[in-house]
């Protein structure tokens, strides 16, 4: 993947146009079928891997005599891009020189991505010979494919085309394939260049497996990476591919936010990207940062995710600042975090609770614990840059931390339990789902402190508590609704599955709250989860329960990559070592998790106060700052 570009096949490295397979660019399959043939058979697939976020490698075998014995005489290697770059190189082990028919047969559909995945796209299109290739054209559409060396022959109603390759004992050719959109050029990643320095992030330890997933987590977002046209500096990431390759601002916001110590570039062009989409005026809807409906689980309707990005967008500036973004760029900013808030208080009015858009008036838990953090970040910034506002935020936010605990708490005999939902009339939705995970993320303030949270001690450790059992912790991960609620389903997104993003605020939650038996119970699971996805942790995957020797199952309809599920990877591994910033007051606290549960970690060049950051975490659980900015004390 190299948004707007990516390509999907399976590891028999043959593209045979069936199912999803194919190179996408800009949410397009510009080309749907890529099969090569040697010798007139197909060669017999041995191995694919990734080579990186934008390339894999697929190896494929020949044995062209049958009195040989059993080894084969010729490698076939594809190395395939994303951006619709394909070489195909022969290696030859023979002894004595070959010369081999070697044919590619191409087509494509030029179907857009959402057709493709609902099973409507078309029959292949009559292809032309084009140059050194082919191209196929449609109304509104044009594709072509070149090839280096120029093919002996090109049959355009196969879409074949073929080389005669020379082959001496021991010697390798290659040819290389060229797929594009008309006038399209090469595709270059957004990231690449201005975001280097978050490459060079790196964690190693006792866990062999922390140093792939930071890996690939920083591949990924940068491979997720998009400009704004209008303002090419400016870099956000897209949701996921291959379904939402576009700016999703609440899921940008999140990404951007745990993405946080790899460094503020991306939240900063995050923030001014959906700055840009705010909108004004004087109706009820000034100041929120728009956004679509999302799918709530089968308790409650639709949620608007234009009131969680409103909410994520003060948080974000406020943590960014903590963590180092420039006064000026804050500067530029704070209006529009100012619009959001005033958004906020507007919509509460003189209530306790935010309450939905809906008809129906509920306010939902997980919108309580967004719009609280929202208020005491956003006061902090307020103050620091003499806005008035401040105390409006506190008294409302202390309104609300009292109000909750006393009317979202579903009140049982095993201790309780959140709300997921309190209706207009005062009822409450009593199910359990991994969307209180947010009540335990309470927000980055000054000096390392972290914001006070909606839920006091007692419940707090219940939740935990709950969060720790099995009907909650499915052994790979936080289920996003508990295993004995009504409607629970392995496979529902908001309705029994794994979200990644939900168990990693769970654990940094946790470990804050200082409940290190349930985070690293769900961290364990998490990493686990990783390893058998490669390390590209996918945005969900089903919650059955884990047992011996199983292995999580993936979900259909997830996005594999997706921003936010690759920015937990850093997130989490951070939290670990408890990094606290404020670079304004020129300090860094730090808060690691005292049973370390992943034994010594240590994480190099992250980014604090603008500068390379290192800590070691020791295997008692004590923190050691390796590399840090010049003039950063370390807070107590």
């Amino acid at each position: 993947m190299a948004l707007p570009a990516f390509a999907i096949s399976t590891d028999q490295g043959q593209l045979t146009g069936r199912g999803l397979e194919g190179f996408y660019r800009a949410g397009r399959r510009i080309l749907s079928r890529c099969q090569v043939r040697v010798a007139g058979r197909e060669p017999v697939a041995v191995q694919a891997r990734m080579l990186s976020a934008d390339s894999a490698r697929f190896v494929a075998t020949l044995r062209l005599s049958t009195g040989g014995g059993p080894d084969p005489e010729i490698v076939v290697e594809r190395i395939r891009y994303a951006d619709g770059t394909e070489r195909i190189t022969l290696h030859s082990a023979a002894v004595r020189p070959l010369r081999l028919p070697v044919e590619v047969s191409l087509g494509t559909d030029l179907a857009e991505v959402g057709l493709v995945a609902s099973g409507g796209a078309g029959p292949e299109l009559p292809a032309s010979v084009h140059d050194s290739g082919m191209r196929w054209s449609t109304a509104t559409a044009h594709c072509t494919v070149t090839a280096d060396p120029v093919p002996a022959d090109a049959l355009a109603s196969a879409g074949l085309l073929r080389w005669e390759v020379d082959l001496p004992p021991g010697a390798s050719r290659s040819v290389e394939l060229r797929v594009r959109p008309d006038g399209a050029g090469p595709i270059r990643l957004a990231g690449h260049g201005a975001m280097r320095s978050t490459v060079a992030a790196r964690a190693v330890g006792d866990d062999p497996r922390v140093q792939p997933l930071l890996d690939r987590s920083v591949e990924d977002l940068h491979a997720l990476l998009l400009r704004s046209p209008e303002h090419p500096t400016d870099m956000y990431p897209a949701a996921g591919a291959p379904w939402r390759c576009g700016l999703a601002p609440a899921e940008a916001l999140a990404a951007a936010r745990m993405a946080l110590p790899l460094g503020t570039r991306l939240a900063a062009g995050t923030l001014r990207t959906l700055a840009r989409s705010q909108l004004t005026g004087s109706g009820p809807r000034s100041g929120m940062i728009p956004g679509p409906l999302r799918d709530a689980g089968p308790h409650l309707p639709p949620g608007c995710t234009g009131t969680e990005a409103t909410l994520l967008f003060p948080a974000l500036l406020a943590e960014a600042w903590r963590w180092g973004l420039p006064g000026k760029e804050v500067e530029e900013l704070l209006p529009a975090a100012e619009r959001c808030l005033r958004w906020l208080l507007g919509a509460v009015g003189e209530g306790a609770f935010l309450p939905d858009a809906h008809p129906s008036g509920l306010a939902r838990c997980e919108t309580q614990a967004h719009a609280h953090r929202a208020a005491l970040l956003g006061a902090d910034l307020f103050d620091a840059y003499g806005l008035e506002g401040a105390v409006g935020l506190r008294q409302w936010a202390q309104r609300l931390r009292t109000t909750f605990r006393e009317e979202f708490w579903v009140q049982d005999r095993a201790g309780g339990r959140p709300a997921v939902a309190r209706l207009r009339d005062g009822r409450l939705v009593p199910h359990l789902t991994g969307g209180a995970a947010h009540l335990l993320d309470t927000g980055l303030l000054g000096a390392g402190a972290l914001a006070p949270g909606l839920l006091d001690r007692v419940q707090t450790e219940q939740l935990a508590r709950l969060f720790g059992g099995p009907a909650m912790d499915s052994g790979w991960g936080l289920r996003s609704l508990g295993a004995k609620e009504a409607a629970y389903n392995p496979f529902g997104h908001r309705g029994g599955a794994v979200r990644v993003q939900e168990t990693a605020v769970a654990v940094t939650g946790l470990a804050a709250a200082g409940y290190d038996k349930e985070a690293s119970s769900l961290l364990r699971g998490m990493l686990s989860a990783a390893e058998s996805f490669g390390h590209r942790l996918p945005e969900m995957y089903a919650g059955e329960q884990r047992t011996e020797g199983s292995a999580p199952l993936p979900h259909p309809a997830a996005c594999r990559p997706a921003a936010a599920a690759a920015a937990a990877g850093a997130h989490v591994l951070a939290a670990l070592a408890g990094i606290r910033p404020d670079a304004p007051a020129g300090t860094v606290t730090l808060k690691p998790v005292r049973s370390a549960p992943l034994g010594e970690l240590g994480l190099t060049a992250l980014s604090v106060a603008g500068a390379p950051f290192s800590v070691r975490v020791s295997r008692l659980g004590l923190a050691m700052v390796e590399e840090a900015a010049d003039g950063l004390q370390l807070g107590v």
